[in-house]
């Protein structure tokens, strides 16, 4: 999972507006997926089972489907890996850590992004909510809030997807550039080759091995096959 947690500003709904600055009295996370992959699974956690009863209340009216409850921090993580939900929902009343571990929780094995809904935000608790993988926030109790702060969320987190999978591409690029660095360094100094004799040597043995530069030059780097001179 969950690869973009933590850092970065939330994207927030509240019927257009943002919060006024108000100390916290409840509070609602959710991961997400893309919109054309239909309703959501859900988990919900949170100390108070009542809220939660609410809260699948109002998803189930967004038309998705809450498939399990959770309240123990120590066992969320082991649901939501047993679960594997699209969108996972905590809700805080009076303990903000107890609402911060279980996000914490989720965000380390969920693989969606996290919603905070709030009836009153308080920008420490929504800071720490986002240090631990909260994607955006929006009024509690407006199930029009909440469609829109899930549309907010996917956004987000498809672009932090997208860029992820960039990052990756660009550190495969470095790391193979860096084995046929290696790779030329050994072949010029074992056989007193210069940078390009020793590049030309790995292309012309992988062509003729009908392999790839990066792989003779791994063979190379470990050891099991050292190209011949042509």
């Amino acid at each position: 999972m969950s690869k973009h947690r933590g850092g970065g500003a939330l994207g927030s709904v509240t019927a257009g507006a943002r919060f006024r600055n108000r100390p916290p009295k409840r509070v609602i996370i959710s991961p997400v997926v893309t919109e054309d992959e239909g309703p959501l699974r859900v988990l919900a956690a949170d100390e108070d089972e009542t809220a939660l009863r609410r809260t699948a209340a109002q998803l189930e009216e967004l038309g998705h489907t809450v498939t399990s409850f959770a309240v123990d921090v120590s066992r969320v993580g082991e649901q939501v890996l047993a679960e594997d939900p699209d969108l996972a929902v905590v809700v805080l009343h009076d303990d903000d850590e107890h609402a911060l571990g279980l996000i914490g929780e989720i965000s380390s094995y969920a693989n969606g992004p996290v919603i905070t809904l709030v009836s009153e935000a308080d920008p420490e608790f929504i800071a720490a909510a986002a240090s631990r993988g909260v994607d955006a926030y929006a009024r509690a109790g407006s199930v029009a809030d909440l469609a829109s702060a899930i549309a907010v969320a996917r956004a987000r987190y498809a672009e932090a997807s997208r860029l992820s999978e960039r990052v990756d591409r660009l550190e495969g690029a470095f790391e193979r550039r860096a084995v046929i660095e290696r790779a030329k360094g050994i072949l010029m100094e074992r056989h007193g080759l210069d940078d390009r004799a020793a590049f030309e040597r790995l292309r012309s043995h992988a062509r003729a091995n009908n392999r790839t530069v990066v792989d003779t030059a791994r063979s190379v780097v470990e050891g099991d096959v050292l190209p011949t001179r042509r």
